[in-house]
């Protein structure tokens, strides 16, 4: 691995629609399954909101101490959880680092508090008078105590900092679909400035709470079909939009000079990154621009790169503008699209399509970009159908927002071998 830089990732942890730890992720990779269903009950339901990217089997129990659980809502349980894999990966125990040299960056957004939660308070509004104005007399009594806590953005982090006694800088990214990046960009940063020697940065989201449900871009929704597995179509010629979903993934980022003064396994390191902004029907140019800035202050040439982790939403024209500032820079890339196995994340989204490029090339193996059956002549990116062998170690991860925010990341993993 080259020697070029001092940001190292020394440990990560996932919680996904395509399993639970790092092991799991990578068996449903491999086996090109995808984590795309129909959400419980909707079966029948012939609406683009029943299909969902939704995590099975999760239970905070086994992560976090019952005291704790009270005041976390399901995100912030995931988030906890994929911080707590990521720093056994990395074999940080306590008293390793000086907790005010330990820093926490957690990506996150709008947290929306289940429905049930509100209906004993609005049940004795209607008591009183079916009139709204006394719920400032009954709120107080009807809802726990703590339960405004259960969904702040910034409680992931704050929850993530107190489990490591972490004392340095500690933040939270909110930039909707590309927040994960950024997060990660930040952490290095703080590495960079000489403010911490560890940063855990993650992500946590779920798009799939029935109240945030009401506010999606429906015309970003695939159509429904009946095998919600073949919902999204990532830069394919008959695509027609994604899914919602959820999960959350964390990361150890360290100085190399921590890692290897503890003797703690190194998984990738960062070379470079860049962040853009603009208008949305200029992402293709901008998008071509960053990733060619991220090569150029890496000292990396287009050919070297082994894969793009590209955003690849399935969304219609999202995929053609990409594409084509993609295919601008890095015309012969192999290109792999993560969202075809879980569809759209939230913020959380970078994050996890970062420990699947990791996991990759561990393995030397590029998973199959699911669905994609016929390419369509305006997404000129080599797109696998098929599982295939990697040519480098090095990955370039991007993720965009509708509203023209762009982040790239150039990393390179650690293989097996290493």
């Amino acid at each position: 691995m080259r020697q070029t830089s001092e940001i190292v990732i020394t440990g990560m942890g996932v919680v996904s629609p395509i399993g639970i730890g790092t092991r799991a992720v990578w068996e449903s990779l491999l086996a090109n399954r995808s984590g795309v269903r129909f959400r419980p009950g909707m079966e029948q339901v012939q609406e683009p909101w029943a299909m969902a990217g939704s995590v099975e089997d999760f239970d905070g129990k086994a992560h976090i101490a019952k005291k704790s659980l009270k005041v976390m809502c399901r995100e912030i349980q995931m988030g906890f959880a994929a911080a707590a894999m990521a720093i056994e990966d990395a074999k940080l125990s306590p008293g390793l680092v000086a907790p005010p040299r330990i820093a926490t960056v957690f990506a996150s957004e709008a947290f929306y508090a289940n429905p049930a939660d509100l209906v004993p308070a609005f049940r004795q509004c209607i008591t009183l008078g079916n009139d709204v104005s006394s719920w400032g007399q009954v709120a107080p009594r009807e809802i726990e105590p703590l339960w405004m806590l259960k969904y702040l953005p910034n409680m992931a982090a704050s929850h993530i900092s107190i489990l490591l006694d972490a004392q340095g800088p500690s933040n939270t990214v909110v930039l909707g679909d590309n927040s994960s990046l950024p997060a990660m960009i930040e952490g290095i940063e703080l590495l960079q400035r000489g403010w911490a020697d560890v940063v855990v940065v993650g992500a946590t989201s779920s798009q799939l709470n029935p109240t945030a449900t009401v506010y999606r871009d429906r015309l970003r929704m695939a159509n429904w079909t009946s095998d919600p597995t073949l919902a999204v179509r990532p830069f394919e010629a008959n695509r027609g939009g994604t899914v919602f979903g959820e999960g959350a993934a964390a990361f150890i980022v360290e100085t190399l000079a921590s890692a290897q003064a503890r003797g703690a396994p190194i998984l990738a390191r960062v070379l470079g990154s860049n962040r853009a902004w603009g208008k949305p029907e200029q992402s293709s140019a901008r998008l071509a621009r960053s990733v060619q800035d991220t090569l150029e202050r890496s000292g990396v040439c287009a050919d070297e790169v082994g894969h793009i982790n590209a955003n690849g939403t399935g969304v219609l024209a999202e995929d053609r503008l990409e594409a084509q500032g993609l295919a601008s820079v890095l015309p012969y890339c192999p290109v792999f699209a993560a969202k075809s196995y879980f569809g759209l994340l939230g913020p959380a989204t970078g994050a996890v399509e970062l420990v699947c490029s990791l996991l990759a090339i561990r393995q030397g193996i590029l998973p199959a970009t699911l669905n994609y059956e016929t390419p369509d002549p305006d997404c000129p990116v080599r797109v696998a159908a098929v599982n295939s062998p990697l040519g480098s170690t090095l990955a370039l991860v991007t993720n965009q927002a509708p509203a023209g925010q762009i982040a790239t990341l150039l990393i390179e993993g650690a293989t097996t071998s290493e």
